[in-house]
C-alpha cells in the first residue's frame, strides 16, 4: 500500500472513531433530556393528585 493509501485510510479510521465517540455522547444527552422530561411530568401528576 502506498503512503497516500495508508493516510487515507488513517483518517477516515479517525473520522469515524471520532463519530462514534461523539454520537454517544449526543444519545446519552438525549437520553438524560428525556428522563427529566419524564420526571417533570410525574411530578405535575402527584401534585394535580394532591
Amino acid at each position: 500500500m502506498r503512503a497516500v493509501g495508508k493516510l487515507v485510510l488513517i483518517f477516515t479510521v479517525l473520522v469515524l472513531m471520532g463519530t462514534g465517540f461523539f454520537g454517544c455522547n449526543t444519545v446519552k444527552g438525549v437520553g438524560k433530556d428525556i428522563k427529566r422530561g419524564g420526571q417533570a411530568v410525574e411530578n405535575a401528576a402527584d401534585s394535580v393528585q394532591n
